[in-house]
């Protein structure tokens, strides 16, 4: 294999994962450039990446937007037209690098972006069916491509995107290699992470974010179109809870992944509850708000 780099940058967004980031900078060493986005990580997580040769740049959240990603596209000094994101907990096998070698060569054969599927780590088990097969956009060229903005006012879920998906001018392909997400190491991370997204859900359905046709009829993967589709049909629907679990137990196979399958589905079927319940508590708050407020007067006539 050569150590010759290749002519493309990684960007992975971090808080304080020293303990994720030796294994998935490891995993991109033959990258030209690699930005470490951080938002003033205290775990020792910037000098790690500074022992792997990544630049790190230093990210303040306004509260709104652009989150970390965005900002990243628009501000870091690339060398080259081509880009991957990454999150710390994912990892890229071994069989990239010869891949998207041959890639770049060609200059992604007429693509502007490629879509990468992913395997979730779950409780020490490699699911196979539930959110499997999971299919990012997260190789493209990086004037090309920006995250969608579903959401327009502030969440409370953190300033990295949560499950927007990156719009590419152009067409699209899919790389053979998978990359390999270690997303929850354990269960209170799950609980952690997904009560921080229920709170970005619970604005998204206030504003109703997915109805934005200019977004969703913009996305080049018919498979998350489809998903975009059932997620606002059933967001009209009751039980929403117990039809996330049927959804991942039943509908993906997730029950073939045995006792974590199970596991994973019940969690997920929590998160939709907690999305509910944070929806209906959002909209009395603004109600109670808008009650609240003032009566504007009417001007006075100058006669």
């Amino acid at each position: 294999m050569s150590s010759q780099k290749l002519p493309l940058a990684v960007v992975i967004p971090i808080l304080n994962e020293a303990s994720n980031l030796p294994r998935c900078l490891a995993s991109v060493a033959w990258a030209d450039q690699i930005f470490v986005v951080d938002s003033g990580s205290t775990d020792g997580s910037i000098a790690i990446s500074e022992r792997h040769g990544a630049e790190v740049v230093q990210f303040k959240f306004n509260g709104i937007w652009p989150k970390k990603k965005n900002w990243a596209l628009e501000n870091l000094p690339f060398r080259h037209d081509w880009v991957l994101i990454l999150d710390a907990d994912e990892v890229m096998p071994p069989s990239t690098r010869d891949e998207l070698d041959e890639l770049l060569r060609h200059d992604g054969h007429g693509c502007t972006g490629f879509w990468i599927n992913r395997r979730f780590m779950f409780m020490g088990k490699w699911l196979r069916h539930s959110y499997y097969p999971n299919w990012n956009l997260r190789l493209f060229k990086h004037r090309l491509g920006r995250y969608e903005r579903l959401v327009q006012g502030a969440t409370g879920s953190g300033d990295n995107e949560v499950h927007e998906h990156i719009i590419v001018q152009g067409q699209t392909g899919r790389l053979r290699a998978e990359m390999d997400h270690y997303a929850f190491p354990s269960i209170a991370t799950f609980v952690e992470k997904h009560n921080r997204y229920s709170n970005w859900e619970a604005q998204l359905a206030v504003e109703d974010g997915l109805g934005r046709t200019e977004t969703s009829t913009a996305l080049q993967s018919r498979a998350v179109r489809f998903r975009r589709w059932v997620k606002s049909v059933a967001r009209r629907l009751p039980f929403r809870p117990t039809l996330r679990f049927v959804y991942v137990y039943f509908f993906q196979l997730g029950f073939l992944d045995g006792r974590e399958g199970f596991i994973f589905a019940r969690l997920h079927a929590f998160y939709e509850f907690l999305a509910v319940s944070k929806t209906i508590e959002l909209r009395q708050q603004q109600e109670a708000a808008t009650s609240s407020a003032p009566a504007r007067r009417a001007p006075a006539s100058s006669s």
